[in-house]
């Protein structure tokens, strides 16, 4: 009894998704058909349906899988604890300072490494 359930939540969700891809179609392709009609008109078109493909979408399995995960995502992003300005400001400078020094020490090791390849090679510099 679940396969023949499995099998037609499968197929409706496969007709859902044509009609989504139809809808997002007909949206772009009759926002150039009807180009003489008022911009305010073909994008309140779109917009709609848009919307109306994003509304079956959300109906499909994959849609409700989709929009489980968002509201997870937004649950999860509430309790991120954000730094303050001034954390931010002094993490930032500790990181630039950080870089200088790195590309400093690294600017120093390449020139002593150029001088003794150059002395080994008798290649002058």
């Amino acid at each position: 009894m679940s396969v023949n359930t499995e099998n037609t939540s499968g197929a409706m969700d496969s007709v859902k998704w044509i009609l989504v891809i139809g809808l997002l179609v007909a949206a772009i392709a009759g926002n150039y058909v009807y180009e003489e009609l008022s911009v305010l008109i073909r994008a309140v078109s779109v917009v709609a349906l848009v919307v109306v493909a994003g509304l079956i979408a959300a109906n499909t399995e994959k849609g409700a899988r989709f929009l489980n995960f968002a509201k997870e995502s937004r649950m999860e992003v509430r309790k991120v604890v954000w730094p303050t300005r001034q954390e931010a400001t002094q993490t930032t400078l500790i990181v630039l300072a950080a870089t200088v020094v790195v590309a400093l020490v690294l600017w120093g090791l390449d020139g002593i490494l150029v001088r003794l390849v150059s002395l080994v090679t008798g290649l002058g510099v």
